[in-house]
Order: C-alpha cells, then structure tokens, then sequence
C-alpha cells in the first residue's frame, strides 16, 4: 500500500556552497500543483493530501508523483488516509486591564500619559501663582485658624 507521496521543494542556494540546489520534503502540495490534476483544496484535504497554501511554485515532479498515487488509490492499489485539515492556530486570552492600558497606573507604566510637569516642582509653583493671581485663597488657613479667625470677628461685633 503506497501512502501519499511527500511534495518536494527546493532549498535556498547559496552562494558559499557553489550555488547548488538541494531538495527536501515540504509541508504539503501547493495549489497549482493541485490544479494542474484538477483538483480543489478542500478535494485535496478530504482524500488526505497535504496542502500548502502559501507555497506558489509548481513541479512537474511534484505533480507526476501525485498522478501516479491518485491512479493507484482509483485502481485500488493504495488507500486515502484520514482528511487532513489545517493547523488551528491557539489564540491567546485578554492580557489584563492594566497591560492594555485601561487603568490609570496601566497608561502611566505604558507612557500612554503624557506626564510634562506633573511630577515636577514647576507644576506646583505655576499652580499656587496662577491661584494667587485668581485670588482663590489656597492658601488660607483651614480648621483651628479659620476658628479662631472667625471667634475674634464675632467677639469684636459683640462689643
């Protein structure tokens, strides 16, 4: 029972090694090969012969070794092994929120943020002068001082 042939590709020549090309075994039957036998991918793939989409080029040795094993599975002298199938590519799950940047310590390790002055003193200085010149008391005393404040103003009305 002959199995399917093995399609034969060639390998890069170099130029160190003379410039002579080597063949090897390759991943499967490119589509014009399977063309030139009239047959489809998804046929190829049911009656078990490797395909390889991404290859282009088209032997006739190729081509010749696949005729006579098809003649052989017609005349019964070879058998179809199982349909083959292309690989299933595994996806990889969600990275977390901070990784993709949709936390605020996510953007910033990521340098999605841009961060100018918010780390330097210049920041601060521009903030209370800007605040200064706006008159919004930033800096007026809170809790026990705006008590007092407040104790002497109402002690002073009283009198």
């Amino acid at each position: 029972m002959a199995s399917v042939p093995k399609p034969l590709v060639k390998t890069p020549a170099k130029i160190t090694h003379g410039g002579v090309v080597k063949w090897k075994y390759g991943r499967g039957f490119s589509i014009g090969e399977l063309r030139a036998l009239g047959l489809s991918v998804d046929q190829a793939r049911l009656l078990g012969i490797p395909v390889d989409e991404r290859r282009e080029t088209s032997w006739p040795q190729n081509i010749e070794a696949l005729r006579k094993w098809l003649i052989d599975l017609l005349e019964g002298r070879a058998q179809a092994p199982d349909p083959t199938y292309p690989k299933l590519v595994k996806v990889k799950r969600k990275r977390g929120r901070a990784f993709r940047g949709l936390t605020s310590a996510g953007r910033k390790s990521r340098g999605l943020v841009s961060t100018k002055f918010r780390e330097t003193h210049n920041y601060k200085y521009k903030k209370k002068a800007k605040e200064r010149r706006l008159k919004k008391r930033h800096e007026a005393t809170k809790g026990l001082g705006n008590l007092l404040r407040i104790s002497r103003i109402i002690n002073d009305g009283s009198k």
